[in-house]
Parts: C-alpha cells; sequence; structure tokens
C-alpha cells in the first residue's frame, strides 16, 4: 500500500476510481493516526497509518490519500494531544474514534460503551466507520414530493417498533428494518396519511441505557451522517443498509408518502465527563461541545449530559452538510428538530436572538424544498413557540396538545382556548409576519402518554425502566375515564373509545 498526501476537502472518506481520500478536522491534535480494520470485532490493525504533520495536514485538517482502498473498508481514527479539561481538551490516543463525516458505522458483537469510557485501547470493542461509495444505488426517477403543509397529515414512526412485532403482519425477514416499512406501505395508505416522520434513524449508541437495558429510541447520535445499522436486515453489513433505507425511500415516495426525519443535533451520546469517548470529544471538545466556566464539565441544556455548541462554525458546518447529505443523497423530504431551541444558544449557552445557524438552515438552497420543522423548546427552559426562525419554519405547538387534552377531560376555561387552537393558534403566531399555518397540530407523540394512556390513566406508571417513576413530566393531562389502567368494565372502555375518536377528530379539524 502506497500513501499520498491527500486533500482536505471533501471531508470524510471520499471514493474516487485510485482509492480513497481521507480528511478529517482536529485544530488541536499533536498527532493524528488513520487505523485500518479487516471486521468490526478486530482488536489489532490491519494497518496503521501516522500522519504527517507537515505533509498530512492543511490547517486544521489531517488528510491522506490511499490508493486501493475500496468501499466496504472499516477505519477509524487515533488522535494524540493534551488531556487537560480544565482547559477544555480530552484527547485519548488510546480510544478509536469514528469520523464525524463517515456515511456508514460497524457496530461488532464486542462493541463496549464502558470501554470508552475508561482508560485503555478499545480496538476490539469500538464502533468503526465504513468507506461507502454512493454512486453505486440506483435512484430510478424518484425525485421529492413536495407537498403542501396544509395538505400534510404526519405519522409519527418508530421504524423498528412499527415492524418487529408479528402483530405488524411484516415477514419474519424484514421485523423491525427499514424493509420492514415497506411491507407496512399497504396499511399506511389505508390510514390516510400523507408523511411519515421517522424517530431517528442516525447511527445511534443501543448500550446507551441502564444496566441490563438498552436504548430503544435513538435520541443519542454517534454520527449524523450514517443510517443506524440494526435497522437493516444484516447488521454486518454497512454498505446494504445505505441501499436498503433508499429502497424505503424509493418505494413511500412511489406510494405518495414523504419522510421526514426526527433529527437530533442538540447532544451526541458522549454524555457528560463521565461518558466514553467516541468521536467528536476526542477530536475537538472545545468546538463541539458548549462547556462550563471551569472548562472540565459540559453545560447541560438537553437534560442528557452534554449540549452541541450549534452556532461553532465547526459544528454548524457539519450540522449544515448532514441536513444537505440527507436531502441530496437520501432524498429525505424534511426535518423534524428535537429540542430545536438549542439553535439559539449561543457559543456559550446564552440566549440570542437571530441565531447563524437557524438563519443558514433556513436560506441553504439545496433544502429550499425542505419541510422543516421545530421543537421550539429545550431543557433549560428556553421555549419559543411562537417565534422560532423564519416563516418558513413550522413548530410542533406544545398549547394544541394541552389544551385539547383539557378540555376532552372537562377542566374548566378551556372552551376559548379550545377555538384559538383549531383556527390555527393565532394567540400563538402573532407576532411579525408569520401566517397562519405554522402550528404542528398534535395529542400525542413519543414523549409522554400514548394515546391509549392518556385515556387509561391518571398518573404516570414508568417502574419498567430502572428511574424509579421519575422520567417524563407529571402533567400528561390524562384521564382514565374511571378505572386506572386496563378495565373489563364495557361503559370504561366504551367512553375510552369515544374520547380517542374525540382527540381524532378535533386533530383533523
Amino acid at each position: 500500500m502506497r500513501d499520498a498526501t491527500g486533500q482536505p476537502y471533501p471531508l470524510g472518506a471520499t471514493v474516487c476510481p485510485e482509492g480513497t481520500n481521507f480528511s478529517i478536522l482536529s485544530a488541536s491534535a499533536t498527532g493524528m493516526q488513520l487505523v485500518l480494520f479487516d471486521h468490526a470485532d478486530g482488536g489489532v490493525a490491519s494497518s496503521t497509518l501516522t500522519l504527517d504533520p507537515v505533509l498530512n495536514r492543511t490547517s486544521h485538517y489531517w488528510h491522506i490519500f490511499l490508493p486501493g482502498i475500496k468501499p466496504g473498508q472499516l477505519y477509524g481514527y487515533r488522535a494524540d494531544g493534551p488531556f487537560d479539561p480544565a482547559a477544555g481538551q480530552r484527547f485519548d490516543a488510546q480510544k478509536v474514534l469514528i469520523d464525524p463525516y463517515g456515511k456508514a458505522v460497524s457496530v461488532g458483537r464486542h462493541y463496549s460503551r464502558a470501554a470508552a469510557s475508561i482508560s485503555g485501547d478499545n480496538a476490539s470493542t469500538s464502533m468503526k466507520s465504513v468507506v461507502a461509495d454512493l454512486s453505486l444505488f440506483n435512484w430510478e426517477d424518484d425525485k421529492p414530493i413536495n407537498r403542501l403543509f396544509r395538505d400534510t397529515v404526519i405519522y409519527e414512526m418508530h421504524v423498528a417498533g412499527f415492524t418487529r412485532h408479528p402483530s405488524s403482519g411484516v415477514g419474519p425477514a424484514n421485523r423491525g428494518t427499514y424493509l420492514g416499512v415497506i411491507e407496512k406501505i399497504p396499511y399506511l395508505q389505508t390510514l390516510g396519511i400523507t408523511a411519515v416522520e421517522l424517530l431517528p434513524v442516525f447511527q445511534f449508541d443501543s448500550a446507551d441505557a441502564p444496566p441490563g437495558l438498552f436504548n430503544y429510541w435513538g435520541y443519542d447520535p454517534v454520527s449524523f451522517f450514517a443510517p443506524h445499522l440494526a435497522y437493516s436486515t444484516n447488521a454486518n453489513d454497512p454498505a446494504a443498509c445505505l441501499d436498503e433505507f433508499r429502497t424505503m425511500m424509493k418505494a413511500l415516495h412511489r406510494a405518495g408518502i414523504e419522510v421526514i426525519l426526527d433529527v437530533v443535533y442538540n447532544h451526541t451520546a458522549e454524555g457528560d465527563e463521565r461518558g466514553p469517548t467516541l468521536c467528536f470529544r476526542g477530536l475537538e471538545n472545545n468546538f463541539y461541545y458548549i462547556l462550563e466556566d471551569d472548562r472540565a464539565h459540559y453545560a447541560d441544556f438537553t437534560g442528557t449530559g452534554n449540549t452541541l455548541k450549534s452556532n461553532h462554525s465547526v459544528v454548524k458546518r457539519l450540522i449544515l452538510d448532514s441536513l444537505k447529505y440527507w436531502v441530496s443523497e437520501m432524498h429525505v423530504d424534511g426535518f423534524r428538530f428535537d429540542l430545536a431551541s438549542i439553535f439559539s444558544r449561543s457559543e456559550s449557552g446564552e440566549p440570542e436572538l437571530n441565531a447563524p445557524i437557524i438563519w443558514e438552515i433556513d436560506s441553504e438552497p439545496v433544502l429550499a424544498g425542505t419541510k422543516l420543522i421545530a421543537e421550539a423548546w429545550d431543557s433549560g427552559g428556553l421555549y419559543q413557540v411562537g417565534s422560532f426562525g423564519q416563516d418558513k419554519w413550522k413548530e410542533w405547538n406544545g398549547a394544541y396538545r394541552d389544551d385539547v387534552r383539557s378540555f376532552l377531560k372537562a377542566d374548566s376555561n378551556t372552551v376559548w382556548k379550545l377555538h384559538e387552537r383549531i383556527v390555527g393558534s393565532p394567540d400563538i403566531y402573532k407576532c411579525g409576519h408569520r401566517p397562519t399555518g405554522q402550528s404542528i397540530n398534535y395529542i400525542t407523540c413519543h414523549d409522554g402518554f400514548t394515546l391509549n394512556d392518556l385515556v387509561s390513566f391518571n398518573s404516570k406508571h414508568n417502574e419498567g425502566n430502572q428511574s424509579q417513576n421519575s422520567d417524563g413530566t407529571n402533567a400528561n393531562l390524562s384521564w382514565n375515564c374511571g378505572a386506572e389502567g386496563p378495565s373489563t368494565d364495557h361503559d370504561v372502555e366504551h367512553l375510552r373509545v369515544r374520547q380517542i375518536k374525540n382527540f381524532f377528530a378535533l386533530t383533523l379539524l
């Protein structure tokens, strides 16, 4: 194998006829190694290339061109530099890091989140990035649907949860996968929905959970470019995962159904200072995360341990490049931004008006026809429903959810609120020149009670996840219709069904 200087652009692993160019950003690293592996559980690298800081570095970028490297090659990086938490730096040359711009991730049978959180070499237990050639897929005549928002009915869906149980009707080979969603398209069409909103499908860390449990929801990304490997029919083939995701996209579009991704650009799976070093922390901790004044601890406006520094130039570019990638290369129709108010925080975490990242997403021409939906709050107390971004941004309307729930359980002083909600919430969306139609109306979502819970419980019962029922809000505005939990009382069940129909009717109205 011959190595060559390579070039800093594009970032990530870029395949060309002669080989692959690798480029990664780390301004503070004193050394960088590109590490190649033959398989996901490889404890010993098949090749380690130490990048020359003179020949293989341009400004903040480390790069190298390797002839003969083809799609499917597993790789990672080891970044050397100061471990100085008081200065915000957390380099650890013993850790294998995935590529922030990697288009696919391989997760071996022996992956260990714990091994990435303690000292020592974790090569045999680390995630690995995978070289991918996106030009090999045949999109045929697939193109965006561009349905108007006012004609859009969104169905929130968890890829695995929607398809993995035998009752889904999905064949055994495709349960819990992107291909399983294709089998459910006739069912989706009978519902009359026009778009599916997929809960996170970026590669996430399933081990980010209490002992003995796994992370089901996916709100802990490790990559902003790679689709989640476990939703493929072949967890040993990242290339197949890319193809299956795109095959799902084509099939849904062919059926007239748009695809909106629930995206998490507000934090990562690396958690707080006790968490694992998987990627960003080991490359440029100061750039990627908002740190407390002591620099050794992470500002937590997300309730997850860390907060991305979304208005830093490097992170801002990462987010924009990710969004453009999912639209141009993966044909996604829109995005729902989890805890979007993080975008309104400065590099120090303070709220700011007209935050750069919001305007740049709004004005990016690649995203011109893309649906943008904000969850316009965060866990640090910033609440922007009615004032997030410009008129291109729509918003999850938490007031609609709460006021309709209150009205249907017969709380007092709710009729006038219901009036405001079903005519587009003009009392909320009255600032500036924002037109009618900014509100995304919903009753339930992945947060809090399901619709059946809403009519079956007066309080939450989250006893099964080792959180002692402390997680989630207590303000669910629910009513059990006369009995707590499952009931054999015909009158109770009849009332519950009527209430569910009421919720549907008001939402569609």
